[in-house]
């Protein structure tokens, strides 16, 4: 049987990004409904993107192998 390719996680692939040097950044969570209560720095700090973390990393890469 002929080698097949790899699907990447659509879902997955959508959420995050590849740097120019090969890590991958996410959007914080938290940030959709509820905001009443939450502080303006808090609100403010979730709007900017984030690296995700190293022990999560192997497996964001093995979901998206060509991203």
């Amino acid at each position: 049987m002929a080698n097949q390719k790899m699907k990447t996680k659509r879902a997955a692939a959508k959420r995050f990004k590849v740097t120019g040097t090969g890590k991958l950044v996410r959007n914080k969570a938290y940030k959709s409904h509820i905001l009443t209560k939450k502080t303006t720095k808090r609100k403010r700090n979730l709007r900017k993107a984030t690296l995700v973390d190293d022990t999560n990393v192997k497996t964001m890469k093995k979901i998206m192998p060509y991203i």
